[in-house]
């Protein structure tokens, strides 16, 4: 007999949305279990190890999924332990544009209107950065939204290297603005501004991820409790099918059952979809809340290059790099259309990138990444139904992913190149992305008011099944063109507080 667990809230999956709305329950006094299918992730030297992080894959999961088009198995970009991702984020956290919540047309297409706006939002902004401790500054992106409370801490200084990018920006008539960042730099804070932040682990735990900042303060109120080592694999609905009574899974090889009077799923895009798809019952013969048909359709994460200007004559010496971003063709590019953001990426060294260029000698890595600036730029992936994750042969993951909306991104890489040139970087490459770079996955569980043309309510709610809620990136109507955390944690917020889970 499998170990049966009773709780009120049942979460799956200790991500930004999990952990979050975990917190916003327990701030209420709602009792919650934490299902995680992986265990906190040590703190240890290889923490901040290229070598183990990146081309040894040490916090990544043996797991393949299936490129369909390209007929191919790849290892994703996700990772599997308490916080989710977010152990290994860059800890970039701005908000959606206003315009991001809106119809928006694009070169090649159009972005649809959320069933919310950023007005219905914008109070859980602030709370998600003041949970979050994120540093900014307000003023200087000409495309930043009204906000009705200020950052909780100053924005991080720019490094002397960083402030030659700015002025060359500047010089040319640009906005550059500080990132807004999750990092503990208070007084007395732990954050050393190291070279390992973005895409590491934290050794000395100063990111502001979703177990600290979330789960881990949720669990000290002791109305929250977490089940490690649990991998969640069908919910079980009553006979109408209208209500989930049980998730089944297994822990430590062992078979075991949940029960509780609200089930959410926050296993990401792609984990939460499936459990949907693998949960069909004769009331849901298409995958459990799929009466739409638009349970796994509609995935989408950002169409991204890896931009390095190369100045031979200068070393770039900084520690901590990711301060910076640009947002001038965000809404309105030089060619009438919206082409993205720009930001730098935390500081490349040789072992961070061998694992992509394995034939290229160590010390030539070296020599061009001590004298690089790094820097990551990222477009809308606008909403197709044909783009979609499924069920394949023996539960593995299929993923369909067709990128859309590339003259908008070749657009904003050319005119990134073009004002990197004209600062004076003599070299400057480019890498596009492919299908496992999926870290910002979103949109296979819509959030709408039809429920024809969604799987969720406004307020993350499955339109088929009363008691089921999705609260991570799946409710995402579109994909915006920034970092989606914050977005993901202030609706987390918002459900936790209007969304009358235990309904």
């Amino acid at each position: 007999m499998p170990q049966t667990i009773e709780t009120d809230v049942a979460i799956v999956g200790s991500g930004m949305g999990g952990s979050v709305l975990a917190r916003g329950l327990a701030e209420q006094g709602i009792r919650s279990l934490v299902v995680e299918r992986g265990t906190y992730l040590p703190r240890e030297p290889q923490n901040w190890q290229p070598e183990q992080v990146f081309q040894a894959g040490r916090y990544k999961p043996n797991e393949l999924w299936w490129d369909v088009l390209g007929n191919s198995a790849f290892r994703p970009g996700v990772h599997y332990f308490v916080g989710g991702n977010t152990k290994v984020y860059g800890a970039s956290l701005p908000r959606f544009r206003e315009q991001d919540f809106e119809v928006l047309q694009h070169a090649e297409g159009t972005s649809p209107a959320w069933p919310f706006t950023y007005d219905d939002l914008e109070p859980w902004y602030g709370r998600a950065e003041t949970m979050f401790d994120v540093h900014g500054t307000p003023g200087s992106d000409p495309t930043e939204p009204w906000r009705s409370s200020p950052y909780p801490y100053p924005a991080l200084t720019h490094d002397p290297a960083v402030q030659r990018v700015v002025d060359g920006f500047t010089q040319q008539g640009l906005h550059p603005s500080f990132s807004a960042m999750g990092l503990d730099r208070r007084e007395r804070g732990t954050c050393i501004l190291c070279a390992t932040c973005d895409g590491f682990p934290c050794q000395v735990g100063a990111k502001s991820d979703a177990e600290r900042s979330g789960l881990a303060p949720a669990m000290a109120t002791g109305h929250t409790t977490l089940l490690d080592h649990t991998r969640i694999t069908r919910l079980v609905t009553d006979d109408q099918g209208r209500r989930v009574v049980s998730a089944l899974g297994t822990r430590l090889g062992a078979e075991v059952e949940i029960r509780a009077r609200t089930f959410v799923l926050s296993a990401g895009a792609v984990n939460s979809a499936i459990l949907l798809l693998a949960s069909a019952t004769d009331k849901h013969p298409n995958g459990l809340a799929n009466s739409s048909g638009r349970v796994g359709r509609n995935y989408m994460v950002h169409n991204a290059t890896f931009t390095v200007a190369f100045d031979p004559r200068h070393r770039n010496s900084v520690s901590f790099q990711k301060t910076l971003m640009v947002n001038d063709w965000y809404l309105d590019g030089p060619d009438g259309f919206p082409l993205g953001n720009i930001q730098m990426l935390g500081k490349l060294r040789g072992a961070t990138v061998k694992a992509a260029m394995p034939h290229v000698p160590t010390w030539a890595l070296n020599a061009a990444t001590n004298r690089s600036w790094d820097f990551y730029l990222e477009s809308e992936d606008l909403p197709d139904p044909e783009n979609r994750v499924t069920l394949g042969p023996g539960g593995r993951i299929d993923v369909t992913w067709r990128p859309n909306n590339m003259r908008a991104h070749r657009g904003l890489v050319r005119h990134t190149r073009r004002a990197l040139k004209a600062m004076g970087f003599p070299i400057v490459q480019t890498q596009t992305m492919g299908i496992e770079t999926n870290s910002h996955q979103c949109g296979t569980c819509v959030a709408g008011s039809d429920p024809a043309t969604s799987v969720l309510d406004p307020l993350c709610r499955t339109h088929d099944v009363e008691n089921l809620l999705v609260v991570d990136g799946s409710y995402f109507p579109s994909s915006a063109a920034v970092n989606p955390a914050l977005t993901i944690a202030a609706q987390a917020l918002r459900v936790a507080y209007q969304g009358d889970v235990l309904r």
